[in-house]
């Protein structure tokens, strides 16, 4: 792909140098596929699968770090920063830690055992070279009437099993930076229970350095204002913002159809647009935000391909399958060469 990034294209990250980190998720296989696209684009990875517990902990004696140190080395090789996701999680976590050997549940300080030891391993395998780890993620319930998500941790430890992950992970790294991270983050409803679990962990003394706001929205929303108010009302706690994975879909939730083989000159406008207006928001915001990540590169790989509908195409990124950048990644542009 080299012929398409010239010197025409200027660099994403460095023109936002002086505002924040402009990060990817990436894997071992597109750390090859788009090698020149991110070293030239973005000074910040995330592993989007290869730091999971399921990933490099599937049993309990048992630590696999091959693809995980693949990402670290590319990362070290590029002088790019870390962002290490995830920690603690409902969903990819290996089930041996919730059942012993002889089927039965463990105790509470089993259980918060067997996390210690987790965190210490993984945090303390890259201790000083991962600046930022989404701890606990997720654990906020989508439901109206229910605080924290039905989970393992939560059944058997009680709602103390993130203030737990906190302090372990200030233990295992007292350098990096703690985040809590989630979705649907800037909805009215859930926004404000992230905020009060935030905030009760803050007056608990916990050790919490920053929110992470996922970022999944699409060309249709959610709007300006919400994120706006979001992210002040996060701010308002002291703590720094990253967005951690963004996207934006050309899909509207309820559109299910699977006949487009590209992206209407409609939809690319629209996502124009909106990617302009989601980056001056971040830089009105760029004293609390430190980081913005994308949860991919290119269109021609991302997770929301057949997500949430099966056999369909998606095209949320700032480049397109061939890498070359988009009319969004244009706007973005002209907008910091106005600011």
């Amino acid at each position: 792909m080299s012929q398409i990034l010239n010197e025409y294209t200027p660099s994403l990250c460095n023109l936002f140098a002086k505002n924040f980190y402009i990060g990817a998720a990436v894997t071992p296989f597109t750390i090859k596929q788009q090698e020149e696209l991110i070293t030239t684009h973005f000074n910040s990875i995330t592993a989007e699968n290869e730091m999971k517990f399921v990933s490099v902990h599937p049993s309990e004696d048992e630590y696999t770090f091959e693809k995980a140190d693949t990402l670290m080395a590319f990362a070290k090789e590029n002088d790019m920063h870390v962002r290490g996701h995830t920690l603690i999680w409902h969903n990819q976590t290996s089930d041996w830690i919730f059942e012993n050997k002889d089927g039965s549940t463990p105790t509470r300080d089993q259980l918060l055992t067997r996390m210690k030891t987790h965190i210490h391993k993984v945090m303390g395998r890259y201790k000083g070279e991962i600046y930022a780890w989404d701890v606990v993620n997720e654990a906020i319930s989508d439901k109206e009437d229910e605080f924290l998500r039905p989970s393992k941790w939560l059944e058997i430890i009680g709602e103390d099993f993130i203030a737990k992950a906190f302090e372990f992970a200030r233990e295992a790294d007292p350098h990096a930076q703690l985040f809590y991270n989630d979705y649907n983050e800037v909805n009215p409803i859930k926004r404000d229970k992230i905020f009060k679990l935030v905030q009760s962990l803050k007056e608990q003394g916990v050790p919490i350095d920053g929110i992470g706001l996922q970022g999944h929205w699409s060309i249709y929303g959610p709007s300006i204002d919400l994120i706006r108010e979001a992210m002040k009302k996060y701010a308002s706690l002291g703590v720094r913002l990253h967005v951690t994975e963004l996207d934006l879909s050309v899909f509207d939730h309820e559109d299910k159809r699977t006949d487009l083989t590209k992206p209407t000159n409609e939809m690319l406008s629209l996502q124009a647009e909106r990617y302009r207006d989601i980056f001056q928001l971040f830089l009105e915001h760029r004293t609390h935000l430190e980081s913005v990540t994308f949860w991919g590169a290119a269109d021609d790989y991302t997770w929301l391909d057949h997500f949430p509908v099966r056999g369909r195409k998606n095209w949320p990124f700032l480049f397109d399958e061939n890498h070359l950048p988009k009319q969004s990644f244009h706007e973005i542009v002209k907008l910091l060469q106005k600011s």
